[in-house]
This record gives C-alpha cells, sequence and structure tokens, in this order.
C-alpha cells in the first residue's frame, strides 16, 4: 500500500456479508488499497445498530494503531451503523474521509414492514434518526464526507432520503440498489474520492 493513503474499511448492509463488497475490495486492492471488511453480527436488523456500530468501534481498535488515520465508507443500513461509530463513538477523531452510499439516512419506508429493533430505528422519524441528525454537522465537521446515491433506490424510500446537508453529494444512476455498490460508476467515484488530498 502506497504510504500516503489511509486504510479503507467498508461496511455492509442489512443481511449482507462482506461478500457484497466482493467487486470493489477487489476494485480498490488492486488499485494498491489495503481493504478491511468484516461481517455484522446479526445482520438481519434484530439488534439496534448501536450494537453493531460497537462491532465497527471494536474492529478497528483492534486492528488499527490510534494514530492511524483510515477512510470509512458505509453501505445502506452501514452507513448509519458508521455514522453512530463516528458521532456518538468517537470515530471521528480516527477517520480522514468518510463515504456514504445509499444509505437512510433520513429514513426508509421500509423501515414499517418489520418489528425489529435496527429496522425500527430506520424508520423516518424514529428517535435514532432524529437523534444523528440532530449534530451532525458539527461532529462531522472534520471530516471528508461524500454522500452518494441513486435516484431508482428502492430500499431507500424516498430516494433523497440518502442526503445530508453536509460534504459533497453525488448521484449516480444506477438502476438498483444493491449495485450500488458494484456498478463500475461508482467503484471509479469511490477511488476518485479515496485519491482526494486530505483536509488541510
Amino acid at each position: 500500500m502506497p504510504s500516503d493513503r489511509n486504510p479503507v474499511l467498508l461496511i455492509h448492509g442489512i443481511y449482507d456479508t462482506v461478500a457484497k463488497f466482493t467487486a470493489l475490495t477487489a476494485y480498490l486492492e488492486q488499485a494498491g488499497w489495503s481493504v478491511h471488511c468484516f461481517n455484522l453480527t446479526p445482520n438481519d436488523g434484530t439488534a439496534s445498530l448501536a450494537i453493531l456500530a460497537e462491532q465497527v468501534a471494536d474492529y478497528v481498535q483492534k486492528n488499527f494503531a490510534p494514530d492511524q488515520k483510515i477512510d470509512l465508507l458505509g453501505f445502506s443500513m452501514g452507513g448509519i451503523v458508521t455514522r453512530y461509530y463516528l458521532q456518538r463513538l468517537g470515530g471521528h477523531t480516527q477517520v480522514q474521509r468518510y463515504i456514504s452510499i445509499s444509505a437512510p439516512n433520513n429514513g426508509t419506508w421500509l423501515g414499517f414492514g418489520l418489528p425489529r429493533t435496527g429496522v425500527l430505528q430506520m424508520r423516518p422519524g424514529s428517535a435514532f434518526l432524529e437523534d444523528l441528525n440532530r449534530d451532525y454537522a458539527v461532529t462531522l465537521a472534520n471530516l471528508q464526507i461524500t454522500i452518494l446515491w441513486t435516484p431508482y433506490d428502492l430500499m431507500i424510500l424516498p430516494p433523497i432520503s440518502s442526503r445530508l446537508a453536509i460534504g459533497k453529494e453525488i448521484v449516480i444512476p444506477v438502476p438498483l440498489h444493491a449495485w450500488m455498490v458494484s456498478d463500475r460508476r461508482t467503484l471509479e467515484t469511490v477511488k476518485a474520492l479515496l485519491l482526494e488530498p486530505p483536509n488541510s
């Protein structure tokens, strides 16, 4: 890995595993990055997203030195899990670049589909999301943030729910939610974002 590149940690969404990032991992590793990912447990929405965020914090603590800056990417539910890690578990002090892909930052109507703790937390207006959305502009102010989303998303409803009023926003018209981390346009965009110089 080139010495000027941070390792990259990828966090998957509901019902996913590290296999979701097969294409992205291969693409970034071929381009010279050290890529990390692990399976959130459980991955079916039964656990609080805060519990899953603690798994992210544990992974970072065990795999990176405290002074090692990392870049973090969260997909779908993983976007909310990573935000909790950044905003409530101190992750903002170690992460330099943060990429959120098709995350229900303002909830998704599908959050009304199952009475599971983590699913309920992804409902529009949930106490969990309201808490995160109350201060993200302050807690995430020093990170290089990019929000990626597709207007054709049928998992994040409405698709504009992925938007946040911070950082950079990139719309990639990928036909399906699941393809957002394997579409070539996304892979190229992520690579370009990771190559951007750090904030001064």
